[in-house]
Formats: C-alpha cells, sequence, structure tokens
C-alpha cells in the first residue's frame, strides 16, 4: 500500500524537478521601439551599463585609449561625516538637519575629490573614471563626480532650496557645517597604472551607472536603444546577483529538489487528512494527480515564457475538473498546493497567488448553482467580478504588474476558458475509469447492455434490484447520501448472478415441496453456500469486463460484507456440522465503508426478508426492521462504516416508513350480489 501511494508522487516530483527554471530571470520582456507594457520601472539596486558589442568594437578599434584613474569610496570618511552631520549643533536651526544630511548623502553618493580634480595622464581629463564600492567596480563620467568647492555649492543649493527664505550659507558658516564635507574619493595610483597598462589591449565592458531609485522607463514608453542598453545590463545583473549563473549546479538541483519534495509532501498530507481512501482507488488516485501536475507545470512554464499570460491560464479549471470526483474539503486543500509556484515564479507573485485562489474557492462554492448547462457562463461570470475587483484592490495600493485593461482581457480568458474545458472531465472520466454523475446517469439506465442481460437471464434479481433500489433512494434522502450513487449500486450489485441465475430462489420458476429451491436439491449445503456466494465474485468480475466504475464495484463487494450464508449454514449445523467450518459460508467482503454501501446493504437484506412477513403491523415492520440492523450490527459489518449513530437511527426509521408503505394494508372489495 505504501508504495503504491508512493510511486506516482515520485513521478510527479522528478517531472517538477525538470521543468523548474535553471536560473532566475527578471519577470517581464521587452523589444526595441515597442511600448513599455508593464509598471514605469525603477531601478530596484545599482548596476553598471553594460556596452554594447558595437560599442566594444569602435573602441578596440581605436588605435589608442586615454588612461582611466582609479578611485576608491572611502567609507570611513562618509560616516563620519554624516554621523557629525547628524550631531552638530545648528542652533535656531534645527529644521536644516533633515535635509542636510540627505543631501550630504546624495554627493557622497556620486563621489567628491579635492579641488586639484581629477588626476590627469598627459595633462588630459579623461572622460571617465573607475570607482571601487566594497568589492564592486564600475565606471562612470569624470563630469558627474564633483570637485570639493562644487560640492559644498551643490550642499547649499540643496538645503536652501528645500528651505526658502532661511539664510542657509550663513548658518553653514557659523556652525562649521562646510568643514564636514572632505572628499571621500580616494586615488589609487597602483591600480591606476595597472589599469592604463592594460587600457591598450582591454576595453570597459560598461559604460555609466545607474543607482537605486532611478526611473530607467514609464508605462506606454517607447523601448529606445538607450533604454533597452540599460534593461539589458538589469538584466545581466540580476542573473549574476540573484540568479544561479554563478553558482554550482548542485546547488540549483539540490534547491529545486526541496521545492518539488516540500509540493508532493503538501499534497500527500492533503490526501492523507482530507481523504485517505483515495490511496485505495488507483485511477481516482492518478486523475488527483494528473489534474495538479497539468497545472503546477502551468504555475512553473508560462512565467519563464511571457510572465503577463499567468493572468490568462484558467487555474479554477483545475478545481472543477476535481468537483465532479473528489470532496470540496480536498480540493480546497489541493487547489492551494497548485497555487504555491506562483509564489516563486509569477510576475507580482502575491497579486497572482490571491486573484486564482480567491477565484477558485467562489468557483468550486458556485459551481453547485451554476454548473450545469448554460449557467456555467453565470458562473464563469461571478468568478470574472471576484478576480477583477481584487485585482483593482491590488492596483489601488499600487502593487500589481502590467496594464489594467491587458490584464482585465487575460482574467476574462482565464474566466471563460473552464466553460470550455470542463468537458474534458467526461474524457478524463473514461480514461481512469472515474464516476460523474452523468456517468452515473448512463449507468442507471434499464437499457443498458448488462442490465439488459440481467433482466433477460436473472428476472428476478431484476425485479429485486429495482426494488432494493427505490428503498435505497428514500433512505439516502433522509441522511443527505449521494442518492444517485446508491442508486446505481442498488441496480448492479447482484450483477453476478446473470452467470448462474437458477441458483437463486427468486429466478425459479417452480419449487419442491420443502423450502429448498431444485438448483440445490442435489448439493450438499456447503456446496449451496459456496454457489451463492460467488455471485459476488463473479459480478466483480463482470464489472471489470464491462468496465464500470471502481466505486461500482465497491457496493458488488461490499453488498454482503463478510456476512454468512444464513439459509444454508443453518442446514448445516442443524444436519450436525462443526460451527467451527462456519468460515466457509462467508462472503468474501470486504465490509461496507460509506454510507452508501451502509445503506446498500440494509436495504438489500431487508428487501429479501421482507418477502417472507406475514404481519404488516407498524409493530411488525419496527421490529423487523430493528432486528435486520442489530444482526448485522452483532455481525460487526458496520465496524468499517463511516455512519454515524444518528444517521443510523435515520436509516432504520426510513425503512420503517418505507415497509410500511409498501406493505400497507388494502381493504377487502365486497362482493357484488346476484340480483334475478
Amino acid at each position: 500500500m505504501t508504495f503504491r501511494k508512493i510511486w506516482p508522487l515520485a513521478v510527479v516530483f522528478l517531472l517538477l524537478l525538470v521543468c523548474m527554471p535553471r536560473s532566475s530571470k527578471p519577470a517581464f520582456e521587452y523589444r526595441k521601439g515597442q511600448p513599455w507594457k508593464y509598471e514605469s520601472f525603477i531601478a530596484p539596486f545599482d548596476f553598471p551599463i553594460l556596452k554594447t558589442q558595437e560599442q566594444i568594437q569602435e573602441e578596440l578599434s581605436r588605435s589608442s585609449a586615454p588612461a582611466i584613474p582609479y578611485y576608491r569610496y572611502s567609507a570611513d570618511v562618509e560616516n563620519k561625516n554624516l554621523r557629525s552631520a547628524s550631531s552638530v549643533d545648528l542652533g535656531d536651526a534645527e529644521s536644516l538637519r533633515i535635509s542636510l544630511v540627505s543631501s550630504l548623502n546624495g554627493i557622497y553618493e556620486k563621489g567628491v575629490v579635492g579641488d586639484d580634480g581629477i588626476v590627469t595622464t598627459g595633462g588630459e581629463v579623461p572622460d571617465l573614471l573607475y570607482l571601487q564600492r566594497g568589492k564592486r567596480v564600475a565606471t562612470r563620467p569624470a563630469t558627474e563626480v564633483y570637485r570639493l568647492s562644487d560640492a559644498r555649492l551643490a550642499l547649499l543649493a540643496s538645503v536652501a532650496g528645500d528651505n526658502p527664505g532661511v539664510n542657509v550659507d550663513s548658518v553653514f558658516r557659523a556652525c562649521g557645517v562646510y568643514d564636514l564635507l572632505t572628499p571621500n574619493l580616494e586615488y589609487d595610483s597602483q591600480t591606476s597604472q595597472l589599469m592604463q597598462a592594460e587600457s591598450r589591449n582591454v576595453v570597459s565592458p560598461t559604460q555609466g551607472f545607474v543607482s537605486a531609485g532611478q526611473l530607467i522607463v514609464s508605462e506606454g514608453e517607447i523601448v529606445t536603444p538607450e533604454i533597452a542598453q540599460m534593461l539589458d545590463s538589469y538584466c545581466k545583473e540580476y542573473e549574476n546577483n540573484l540568479g544561479y549563473t554563478n553558482r554550482p549546479a548542485i546547488l540549483y538541483w539540490l534547491g529545486n529538489g526541496i521545492l518539488a519534495l516540500a509540493l508532493m509532501l503538501l499534497i500527500f498530507l492533503a490526501v492523507q487528512f482530507a481523504a485517505p481512501e483515495v490511496f485505495t482507488e488507483r485511477g481516482r488516485y492518478l486523475y488527483l494527480l494528473t489534474v495538479l501536475t497539468l497545472f503546477m507545470l502551468a504555475a512553473i512554464l508560462v512565467p519563464r515564457g511571457t510572465p503577463g499570460l499567468i493572468y490568462m491560464v484558467p487555474f479554477t479549471l483545475c478545481a472543477l475538473l476535481l468537483k465532479p470526483f473528489f470532496s470540496d474539503r480536498l480540493i480546497y486543500m489541493v487547489y492551494g498546493v497548485v497555487l504555491l509556484p506562483l509564489l516563486i515564479y509569477s510576475e507580482s507573485p502575491i497579486v497572482v497567488y490571491s486573484v486564482f485562489l480567491l477565484a477558485g474557492i467562489v468557483a468550486i462554492y458556485t459551481f453547485r448553482f451554476f454548473g450545469k448547462g448554460w449557467k456555467q457562463f453565470l458562473n464563469a461570470l461571478i468568478t470574472y467580478a471576484v478576480m477583477m475587483l481584487l485585482y483593482l484592490g491590488f492596483r489601488l495600493i499600487d502593487v500589481t504588474g502590467g496594464g489594467m485593461i491587458r490584464i482585465s482581457v487575460y482574467l476574462l480568458a482565464a474566466a471563460a476558458l473552464p466553460v470550455a474545458g470542463y468537458p474534458l472531465t467526461f474524457l478524463f472520466e473514461r480514461i481512469f475509469n472515474l464516476v460523474s454523475s452523468y456517468r452515473l446517469s448512463e449507468l442507471a439506465d434499464t437499457s443498458n447492455p448488462l442490465l439488459l442481460e440481467l433482466e433477460k437471464k436473472a428476472p428476478g434479481t431484476f425485479q429485486h434490484s429495482l426494488q432494493v433500489m427505490n428503498m435505497a433512494d428514500a433512505v439516502a434522502r433522509e441522511i443527505g447520501a449521494d442518492i444517485q450513487l446508491v442508486r446505481v449500486g442498488a441496480l448492479y450489485h447482484d450483477i453476478g448472478k446473470t452467470a448462474n441465475p437458477l441458483c437463486f430462489v427468486e429466478n425459479e420458476s417452480t419449487v419442491t415441496g420443502d423450502a429448498t429451491p431444485r438448483y440445490h436439491a442435489e448439493l450438499t449445503p456447503l456446496q449451496s453456500a459456496q454457489e451463492i456466494v460467488k455471485h459476488v465474485t463473479d459480478g466483480a468480475e463482470m464489472a471489470e469486463k464491462h468496465h464500470l466504475p471502481s466505486v461500482i464495484t465497491d457496493f458488488i463487494l461490499t453488498h454482503h460484507g463478510t456476512s454468512r450464508t444464513g439459509y444454508f449454514y443453518t442446514k448445516f449445523l442443524n444436519d450436525g456440522g462443526d460451527p467451527a467450518e462456519g468460515d466457509a459460508f462467508r462472503y468474501p467482503g470486504p465490509r461496507p465503508r460509506t454510507r452508501e454501501q451502509v445503506i446498500l446493504m440494509l436495504c438489500d437484506s431487508i428487501e429479501a426478508a421482507s418477502r417472507s412477513l406475514k404481519d404488516y403491523s407498524q409493530a411488525a415492520f419496527d421490529s423487523f426492521v430493528e432486528k435486520i440492523v442489530e444482526g448485522k450490527m452483532s455481525e460487526g459489518q458496520l465496524l468499517e462504516a463511516e455512519i454515524s449513530v444518528k444517521d443510523l437511527e435515520k436509516v432504520k426509521e426510513a425503512l420503517k416508513s418505507y415497509l410500511s408503505q409498501m406493505y400497507h394494508e388494502r381493504i377487502e372489495y365486497p362482493k357484488r350480489k346476484n340480483k334475478k
């Protein structure tokens, strides 16, 4: 049993592991000359602008290149002066402090050299500088770096602009603020010489620098070559620092393996807690994993192509495909697991996950009211309204990506596609041998070839099955059981009797003088019992041959449970048989597990035994039903059944009521007098 649970999960695990992306990349796409179709993009971190291949080739073609000075940021100078600015006594101008610290920090970000300016080579001022901050080196135009005097003027202008009406210059001079601004770029002559020696053969791959918070492109703006160059540089930096390009392959496989294993564990636990019986039903189990795998792969693969299209994937169809075959409790649990990859791989992960999670939950609930025919379009409309409302909420707090019109069209497609995709349930139920309400309707049709064969070969059994079906229908309504399922189970529960119809008394045209049917006249009680018991295994074989769903086969196997053939076992004991051989008279089972199987067992026993009733009073019916049910319980036939004591009491009351209606007292018509 453990192997049957694990091997399908292992297959899904390997499939997900292979399909998971091998590197991380930004969740957008763009083309030169095309509009930017996402929200305005602001650089989330600092990164250098990479030169294009054409620019590099042009620089290599030059015979000589000017030396580029190499400078290092001094973190000690910055931190010391910023702390001093935060604590300097500004007297009555304390309101200037915030602007002072902010402006000083911005100036230091660009870099400050002494008034002597940038170190030159051969008297020529270079166009670019090498700037090293920590372990990171990038080039920056020399014009973007401040001289000390220019930096002080810039500081004055910035603070004065934020505080009109204040004589900032006088305050700064009086408080010594200008002395807090000192150069934070230190010239590295040794590295500059090394770089100069290599500059004849090596061209810097970067030009310029993009700072965190800088606007790169606005929504709807045309992607120019310059913007594309910045975006290309961002993507490269993203992959190098946030992706896996510089990491050992084993780490990638290990990380993805852990994620895939976590998904499999969550699915396993969801099934174990919500519907453990699914593990024992091969068709349902494989169908569940197939549907879940398809939509998990969609959540993984679609963002790798065109990220915005993830809003068009009809994830609610996943829930609707499971709806006819599984409980809502299980669907809610596994649906949340299916969407988890969206939190890892999609654009705006919280938005996408939340929109489809709520849409799926609503679709599952409303489908019970709008799940048939044209009403499915109403269900789609409700789902779309829910998705758009939630997306609008995220939009209003500015955490979404993409244009509103484009996403609204995608979500409309995601809501409408389940209407077209839902008929796949008919295909899947055939492939996996499942049972939906539509399949049950087909099986309940008495013109079905298997039922026609039963009616022809065993007409008494067929009539018995019809009576049991009607009785089980009435009982199932009282406790809210699956009426359609129990009706079909009743029709097919004795299908095995077509293999040997004369073995059963209801199909005998005549009987001998004693109570024993003619077929059993020459058989011992043990032989007769074995012939009787065989109709269960014969029925299971016929069900498999005619591709009946396993849930119907379960009714065939459990309608007698592990009880004995009472008539022949009693006869065996009366003839001096050994009670130790009693197991030879038992049905193979198993015992009923579901409420529907319990209903069928009781109705089958009561319908058959009720034919021997002589007293049709209500008291007789009450005693009769109590005796049958108590007998099944004392034999342990209901020990494994998922039925409450309360429901069992309702079952008994429904059976008593049904018998009283079926065998109600009839009036005796008077004889007409013969008048001359």
